[in-house]
């Protein structure tokens, strides 16, 4: 087997990307994708290299992609507008050996210290850059074809940078197997199956798990056409889908909050998606009804991670209600489980655990990070908190390692947030445990205010109090500009630590 072969059973003359303007077939993409896989292989690489993409959501993301899975590679995408520092330190953890370089991180490729780097051998630019040593993308899509090399389910096909909410980034495998099962299992899945006849628009980034299989490699499986999104904008993106008449839309909440609130936008802008969904954050339910209430077109959520390739629930194809993520996919057990490790009765909080042949290998060169989360028995601890109600739905509460403990109480962020959230000058918030003298941890907010809305610590504390036991009321609130979020969407509460 060989993720990269999705693309072979489709028709050639349907079109499989439409990318700057430019259509590819699915007969041309397989051939540009076997002349480029020649290419690579020309260059020495070979199967378990690993092969590092800091490219953006277009033509040579995705031919790149299926070329270095074919040929074997262990595929490392990294997002283009990562800085030097960081790319310096992904690029040496991994051991990458070759590097595609894209426009958009010429300058962070530019400030790389080789020497440090001694695995990383090949540059490869894409067609217009000027990086010194680099061999040109569009001159190895000119070799000869190379055949597809055969993986087992268990090898590894790509290492994707976990978000780091709770720590350092680390680089999680995902095989063969894995992502080829999360794909089985949305096609699987009520609702939620896409058809050939379907267009996507790509506006989550690639170098995200999230982008990548539930995006990109699902469009392919399915033999969809795909619209690629170098940039989210969101009055280009509604063009782009009243343009090409896009059916599905996947993206993080930034995203449905942009649209919701841009003025100008026709009530018919949306009427040809046929599915709207929703991840990486938690998607507040009021962002949810404006779009219903302004388009027609209901969102709905799911939940999933990058350790799960990623998909676990999805709120698609049922009758979930407002905030629930759904049901677990077809395929994919799902536990909640107390602090002794047994299974909470329905309405209680417990730590969802998830086990599937979707769940990941580990952590890269990383056993203990790996066996804090990956049991012996295959289940993976997840460190988010959920509820289930009478009729299976299920809903996220918070992470475990959020929890903030004041005075020995236990007190989850979401919860004060939810809070803060609802007063009218509040657009934003991010809630924090910070070290107490006695107390051990205090609650401490930041706050992003509406424009034009103003109010002040007291009041604030005063709008918790009649709201929330004293224990779990901010004792300090910062106003911010903007919160730290990940390029997934995903608040970073490290950074605010």
């Amino acid at each position: 087997m060989n993720l990269a072969s999705i693309i072979d059973p489709h028709p050639d003359d349907a079109c499989a990307l439409m990318s700057r303007g430019k259509p590819t077939t699915f007969g041309e993409l397989r051939q540009q994708v076997a002349s480029l896989r020649g290419g690579l292989c020309a260059l020495g690489l070979e199967p378990g290299d690993r092969f590092a993409m800091v490219c953006g959501n277009n033509w040579y993301f995705v031919a790149s992609w299926l070329a270095a899975l074919g040929a074997g590679l262990v595929v490392v995408p990294i997002n283009p507008t990562v800085p030097t520092p960081e790319l310096q330190r992904q690029l040496a953890m991994v051991g990458a050996r070759a590097l595609l370089v894209s426009p958009t991180a010429t300058k962070a490729v530019a400030g790389l210290d080789r020497s440090a780097l001694p695995s990383l051998e090949f540059l490869v630019e894409t067609a217009g850059l000027d990086v010194e040593g680099a061999v040109c993308l569009d001159d190895l899509v000119g070799h000869e074809p190379t055949p597809v090399v055969d993986r087992a389910a268990d090898d590894l096909a790509v290492l994707i940078f976990t978000s780091g909410t709770a720590g350092a980034p680390r680089a999680a495998m995902l095989t063969h197997g894995n992502l080829l099962a999360n794909l089985e299992q949305i096609q699987a899945s009520d609702g939620r199956r896409q058809l050939a006849s379907d267009v996507s628009l790509g506006v989550l980034p690639f170098s995200h798990i999230f982008g990548l299989n539930v995006v990109l490699n699902l469009s392919l499986y399915a033999g969809s056409k795909l619209v690629p999104v170098e940039r989210f904008d969101p009055s280009s993106a509604s063009d782009a889908i009243v343009q090409h008449r896009v059916t599905i839309v996947g993206g993080a909440p930034p995203m449905w909050t942009a649209w919701a609130s841009l003025p100008g936008l026709a009530p018919d802008t949306f009427s040809t998606v046929r599915l709207a969904s929703s991840g990486a954050a938690k998607l507040p339910v009021e962002t949810a009804q404006l779009f219903d209430d302004r388009f027609g077109v209901r969102i709905t959520e799911g939940y999933g991670l990058t350790e799960t390739a990623p998909v676990v629930t999805t709120a698609t194809g049922g009758n979930a209600p407002w905030g629930s993520i759904g049901a677990p996919l077809h395929g994919v057990e799902v536990r909640l489980v107390d602090t002794d490790g047994f299974d909470v009765l329905i309405g209680d909080a417990g730590e969802l655990w998830v086990r599937g042949p979707n769940v990941f290998a580990g952590y890269w060169e990383d056993p203990d990070a790996t066996a804090e989360v990956l049991g012996p028995d295959g289940w993976l601890r997840t460190g988010d908190i959920g509820i289930v109600d009478d009729d299976g739905n299920l809903y996220l509460v918070d992470r475990v390692k959020d929890i903030i403990i004041v005075s020995g109480f236990n007190v989850y962020p979401a919860e004060v947030e939810e809070v803060l959230a609802d007063h009218p000058a509040v657009a934003a918030v991010a809630v924090v445990g910070v070290p107490h003298p006695y107390s051990g941890e205090a609650v401490k907010a930041w706050v992003v205010l509406e424009p034009g809305r103003s109010t002040d610590e007291n009041e604030l504390a005063g709008w918790c109090a009649d709201r929330l036991a004293r224990y779990k009321c901010p004792d300090k609130v910062t106003f911010v500009e903007e919160l730290p979020v990940a390029p997934s969407g995903k608040l970073l509460r490290r950074n605010l630590r």
